[in-house]
């Protein structure tokens, strides 16, 4: 498979997906309640905000790299 396709192909599944939504609602949460703040909630926002993005596209480099798919082919 070219690298160009493998980059384009979706790999992560619909459990993997909602697996990775999860940090962002956490990260949210604690920042809407006050119990997290400065660096650490600016650390927890770029972390959550990359795995929600590759849980909306369906697409991480990472997998892409490794050649790993966690989408069904039934």
């Amino acid at each position: 498979m070219s690298l160009i396709k493998r980059f384009t192909t979706r790999n992560v599944g619909g459990v993997d997906r909602v697996l990775r939504a999860v940090p962002a609602l956490v990260t949210l949460a604690l920042w809407l309640t006050g119990t997290l703040g400065g660096v650490p909630l600016i650390v927890a926002a770029v972390v959550s905000a990359m795995l929600l993005l590759t849980s909306i596209t369906g697409l991480c480099s990472v997998y892409a790299l490794l050649g790993v798919s966690t989408v069904r082919t039934d």
